[in-house]
This record gives structure tokens, C-alpha cells and sequence, in this order.
């Protein structure tokens, strides 16, 4: 009897799906949308700054504070009644870190420029993300960025040390908030546990902004500029990372992040006329390309 030849069928290749229009589109749409929220976010405290020589720093912070508390409660309704001690505790240590984030950081841009400022602060972002790895190309993308602090912070007649410190201080902030964010996620439904945080920090700038309108009062134009800043640097890039996030991969996100510093300079020079040489826009190019290389040699 014979027997009937049996085939083995080829397995199957792995088809890659062709986004539709509308993905095409909406990736589209996340992109001008990530580079729509980080020029409103540079271009909001450059404006802030604006408003230094009136109410000063801490006068800018605190209607920012107010302007990002109305947003966040607006959008995430926190119901704290009903957190308990577990969820309460990161949440008070994330308002303590979002008050100091941005007034070291408002304090940085007063004393070094918007450039070098948050050029500084991006390394929080950046040391989170290298700390989490173990490759090779993540030890040379922190000597890359390690170079180009050092860069910024090499020592000259009018280095201000004061304000390189304080922009370091904000990026230790900046990871500090990207960890307790996380803690805060798991613990509290939503984006209750950040709008919540965003109050406490509002109610501690509360007593502060009515000594400085008592003691200075603001012209109207101070104002304008300090609540142009809550609205550009806060509610605009909060809303619009709410929308990119649904539509690009968390890696994608974050490899658009390293525009900021490169806008953060580009605006400065623009807005506020502060010129940077070339050493100073090679450390910025440094640190940038240190992330972008980070992120574009991990696995999706």
C-alpha cells in the first residue's frame, strides 16, 4: 500500500501591519502636537521671565503654581477625601518636588538663561533613563552627557555657579517628580493623585504671592507675562502630552523630549536675546544626542 506523501506547510512570515490613513494622520497630528506643547512650554517661560524684574522669580513660580493647579483640578476632579495615609504621603512629597522643580528652575533661567537652564534640568530625565539600562551605549550616551556638563560648567571669570547648581537642582526635581509620578499612578486612579499634588503646591504659594503684591504690586503687564507662563508652560503641555501619549509609543515621546533644550536656546536667543557661543551650544548638542542615541539603540 502506498503511502500518500505528506507536505509540511512553510510557516507563515510575519506580516508587518501598513497604518491606515487615519493612523498616518493621527502620528501626523502627535508629532505637531509634541513640538506645538515644548515650544509653548520654552516659550512660556521665557515670557515669565519677563516679569523678573517686577515680582522677581518666585512671584513668576507662584502664578504658575495657581495657573497649573486650575488646569490639573480641571482635568483630573481629585476626590482626597478618600485617599488614605498610603496614597497621601507620595502625593505630598510630589508637591513638595513640584514647587522646588520649578522655582529652582525659574531661579536658573534669572541667573544662567533659558538655554543653559534647561539644558541642566533635562539631564533628570536623562540620568533616570541611563540609571534603568545596562548596555554598553548607555555608559558612553552618560560619558556623551557627562561631557557636556562639564562643558557648561567649566570654570571662568563669570561662571555663576549659584545658578549652574540651582539648574541641577531642578533636575534632580525632574527625576524625583518622573518616580513619585509613578508611585502616584499606582496608588491613585487617573491623574487625581498629580492635580491633587498640583493644589497643595498652589496652596503653599498662596501666602507668598500676596506678600510680593503687597510689598511690590505688579504692573498689569508682570501679571500677563506670569499667568502667560502657568498657561503655556503647564496647562498647554499637560494637555497636549495627554493627547500624544495615545497616539505614539512611550519611546517615541521621549526621544522628542531632547528637542527641548534646542528650542529652550533657540527661544531664548529669539524672545529674550540671550546669545549662546559655540562651546555652549556644543555641550547642548552633547547632552542631546546622548538621549536621542540612548533611545534610538533600545528595543521598542
Amino acid at each position: 500500500m502506498d503511502a500518500t506523501p505528506t507536505t509540511t506547510a512553510a510557516p507563515a512570515l510575519p506580516t508587518v501591519p501598513v497604518p491606515s490613513g487615519t493612523q498616518l494622520a493621527g502620528r501626523r497630528l502627535a508629532v505637531a502636537t509634541m513640538f506645538g506643547s515644548g515650544l509653548s512650554n520654552q516659550t512660556g517661560a521665557a515670557i515669565g521671565s519677563l516679569a523678573f524684574p517686577t515680582i522677581g522669580p518666585v512671584g513668576v513660580v507662584a502664578v504658575r503654581q495657581y495657573v497649573a493647579a486650575i488646569a490639573l483640578v480641571a482635568v483630573g476632579r481629585p476626590r482626597p477625601r478618600t485617599y488614605t495615609w498610603r496614597q497621601w504621603w507620595p502625593v505630598l512629597l510630589l508637591a513638595l518636588v513640584f514647587a522646588t522643580m520649578n522655582l529652582s528652575l525659574y531661579s536658573a533661567i534669572d541667573r544662567v538663561g533659558l538655554g543653559l537652564a534647561v539644558t541642566l534640568e533635562f539631564l533628570g530625565p536623562l540620568t533616570i533613563a541611563l540609571a534603568a539600562a545596562r548596555r554598553r551605549v548607555d555608559a558612553c550616551c552618560a560619558v556623551i552627557a557627562a561631557a557636556g556638563v562639564v562643558t557648561l560648567m567649566r570654570p571662568t571669570p563669570s561662571t555663576d555657579y549659584v545658578g549652574m547648581a540651582l539648574g541641577l537642582l531642578a533636575a534632580t526635581c525632574w527625576a524625583s517628580y518622573i518616580l513619585l509620578n509613578r508611585t502616584v499612578g499606582r496608588r491613585i486612579p487617573g491623574v487625581q493623585g498629580s492635580a491633587a499634588a498640583a493644589c497643595l503646591s498652589a496652596l503653599v504659594f498662596l501666602p507668598v504671592g500676596l506678600v510680593i503684591a503687597v510689598r511690590n504690586p505688579p504692573s498689569v503687564a508682570a501679571v500677563c507675562y506670569a499667568v502667560a507662563a502657568g498657561v503655556l508652560s503647564s496647562a498647554v503641555p499637560y494637555l497636549a502630552d495627554l493627547v500624544t501619549l495615545r497616539r505614539v509609543p512611550a519611546q517615541t515621546f521621549g526621544l522628542f523630549m531632547s528637542v527641548n533644550p534646542v528650542l529652550a536656546a533657540v527661544v531664548g536667543w529669539i524672545v529674550l536675546g540671550q546669545h549662546l557661543g559655540w562651546i555652549e551650544w556644543t555641550a547642548i548638542t552633547a547632552v542631546v544626542c546622548a538621549n536621542a542615541l540612548s533611545i534610538l539603540s533600545s528595543r521598542p
